[in-house]
């Protein structure tokens, strides 16, 4: 952390930011020292998270209070290198009318807490909450007054969680951290491609293998569709992990374009592992996926495919290919079908014994897909 900084960290509630502010705090007590204001939860209950924690560090301090003229006069005391406010929305000054957690207090608040930073020379770390369309609750300005803006983001039945970059004035926004929830608090995930994989089961049927990019990093995905005729007079669309308006669009080109029929079939998309997947890159997967489940038929063995749907029915160019055919040599996948891009090199792209299948058009990639596991498969 950039001294004289101010961080803001937000995301859904139960998901761990107390939990990483606390090992947050008490790494930061070599520096200095750490004040941890908490506005949310007693003195016990924090007691009870930093021994489950196994944090016991000498230099940190608690302060369980919501006033403003209460924490800037204990850090005029104490002097800490970094103060913890979990979180913000709670914080009100005495000298505002209005009540805690209002635009006008929230706004005043970061101010002075910011003001006192850059003075100091000292870090503050604001923990926020999040409206439930997720964007951060509070006025606009408190994103442009802090440093950096980070979304912790997953799902909370799952272990997994995503730290992203919002907004970094000291660095690049390009970088996801991936951390696990256990007893022991948050743990960064090393190697997060080979955690997702751990449980899938190659030559499932609906199920293909995604290479997305997530910040800097390629991480591999299993993407897993479900279709079944419907009871219903409308058939109901779920997507779960995945974009449910680029859900919709794959089925409407599967249908136009490909001759899938899904009009009274129920279609049910989910990216495993708690893992949300927004990347376009992962179109041609989840059209692969549903196309395996309503032939009943699996895909080729340990295969990956990647590619961005076009309205046409074409397979248009992705970002960082050789990035994502890397990363899935790497975890032992066979075949990775790409799309084929003009004066493209995919010599260059083969390591190992993985096999790049480039392809134009959504036919191609289903007839090749399809041909790798099934060849009495009727081709599409």
């Amino acid at each position: 952390m950039v001294r004289g900084s101010v961080i803001l960290l937000a995301g859904d509630p139960g998901i761990g930011k107390s939990t990483l502010l606390l090992d947050v705090a008490s790494d930061a007590v070599q520096g200095g020292g750490a004040l941890y204001v908490t506005g949310e939860e007693s003195p016990e209950q924090v007691k009870l998270r930093a021994d489950r924690l196994g944090v016991d560090a000498d230099g940190l301090y608690l302060l369980p209070t919501t006033s403003l003229s209460e924490i800037l006069a204990q850090v005029e005391i104490l002097k800490p290198a970094l103060v913890i406010v979990d979180s913000i929305q709670t914080v009100f000054d005495e000298k505002l009318p209005s009540e805690a957690g209002s635009t006008s207090q929230i706004r005043e608040c970061a101010r002075q807490l910011t003001q006192w930073a850059k003075l100091s020379s000292a870090s503050v770390i604001l923990a926020g909450h999040v409206t439930k369309s997720g964007d951060i609750a509070g006025p606009r300005v408190l994103e442009h007054v802090v440093d950096v803006v980070l979304h912790i983001e997953g799902d909370p039945v799952s272990s997994f969680r995503l730290l992203r970059a919002i907004k970094n004035r000291f660095g690049s926004t390009n970088e996801v951290g991936v951390f696990e929830m256990t007893e022991q608090g948050m743990r960064d995930v090393p190697d997060p491609s080979a955690h997702m994989l751990a449980l899938h089961v190659s030559g499932s049927v609906g199920s293909v293998i995604v290479p997305s990019v997530e910040g800097s990093r390629a991480v591999l995905v299993e993407v897993q569709a479900l279709t079944n005729p419907s009871l219903l007079p409308t058939p109901r669309r779920v997507a779960s992990g995945v974009d449910y308006n680029r859900m919709l669009l794959i089925c409407a080109v599967l249908t136009r374009r490909a001759g899938i029929s899904l009009a009274s079939q129920d279609v049910i998309v989910n990216a495993t592992g708690g893992m949300r997947v927004s990347d376009p890159a992962a179109d041609l997967g989840i059209a692969l996926a549903i196309v395996s489940s309503v032939r009943n038929a699996p895909l080729g063995h340990r295969l990956a495919a990647v590619g961005e749907m076009g309205l046409s029915g074409e397979v248009r160019s992705v970002s960082q290919l050789q990035r994502r055919v890397q990363e899935a040599a790497r975890l032992g996948i066979e075949t990775c079908i790409v799309p084929r891009t003009r004066g493209a090199d995919f010599d260059s792209l083969l390591d190992g014994d993985t096999d790049v299948a480039p392809v134009t058009t959504l036919r191609e990639a289903i007839g090749l897909g399809i041909r790798k596991s099934d060849p009495q498969g009727v081709p599409v």
